[in-house]
């Protein structure tokens, strides 16, 4: 059996201060445009999960995506899961353009890590710029709380074409929105340039509700080159307002595109 989803790709990020989602700079590097986040990427291709397994999915059902290529703004994407092994193989293409897979997993509702095995610090005010330094392994990150709010929640259903869905009726956070915080966490903790969201492999512990806070608790894993691009990979804890664990993550980025060192 396969499962399909269809939706039109928005740019949310167009006004951030990652220019990779500017028309200008994406295309200095190489791009048709401005990329659409991954993180948004990631809720399109989720869809299939809770078509599946329903909400149960949001306790313990689990998502590894990887992106190939960009999405742009306006890309008419097409979505597609079918069964394989324990799951489903997810392939998410815009055209003949193959642009992100992965696996979605079952719900296995289990313990929760334990959140205070996740240290916290709050994000400084004058945040240093990224570098090996700044983001070496075993650095700790936090993120200030996202309220979730009926306006928060109701704009990014409405951006990820989820307004008809459940999340909005019973007022839970769409795990796309979840998965943003994650990147708050380099955000909020240091200076980037131009950096791309490469992949996430997210176990969801529980869903998120209208009025609680998230925060991130998070330590670089890996600081490395590839390729002549710098990835780090976090270990993530998103926390609800409870201070329980709403999902765990690993988070993977390349904070410095080789683009950067050919342009200096």
């Amino acid at each position: 059996m396969t499962w399909t989803h269809t939706v039109t790709a928005r740019n949310l990020s167009a006004q951030s201060e990652n220019r990779i989602h500017d028309d200008t700079i994406a295309r200095r590097f190489g791009f048709q445009g401005a990329l659409v986040p991954g993180v948004e990427v990631y809720a399109y291709a989720v869809h299939p999960a809770l078509a599946r397994w329903g909400q149960e999915w949001l306790t313990g059902g689990s998502a590894g995506i990887r992106f190939q290529q960009p999405v742009y703004d306006g890309d008419a994407v097409q979505v597609a899961a079918e069964a394989a092994e324990d799951g489903l193989a997810v392939t998410v293409r815009v055209g003949d353009r193959h642009c992100a897979s992965g696996r979605l997993g079952p719900p296995r509702p289990g313990p929760a890590p334990d959140p205070a095995g996740y240290a916290w610090r709050t994000p400084p005010a004058e945040r240093p710029p990224a570098s090996e330094a700044s983001l070496a392994p075993g650095t700790i990150l936090g993120t200030a709380p996202f309220p979730l709010t009926e306006e928060a929640l109701g704009a990014y259903l409405e951006a990820v074409g989820e307004a008809g869905s459940f999340y909005a009726a019973e007022g839970i956070a769409h795990p796309g929105l979840i998965l943003r915080q994650c990147n708050q966490a380099l955000v909020q903790n240091v200076a980037l340039g131009p950096w791309i969201h490469t992949g996430s492999t997210v176990r969801s512990l529980r869903p998120a509700r209208l009025g609680e806070a998230l925060t991130v608790r998070a330590r670089v894993v890996a600081n490395e080159t590839r390729k002549g691009h710098r990835f780090v990979e976090l270990d993530a804890l998103v926390l609800g307002g409870d201070g329980m664990p709403v999902a765990q993550v690993a988070h993977t980025a390349i904070w410095r595109p080789r683009q950067m060192d050919a342009a200096a």
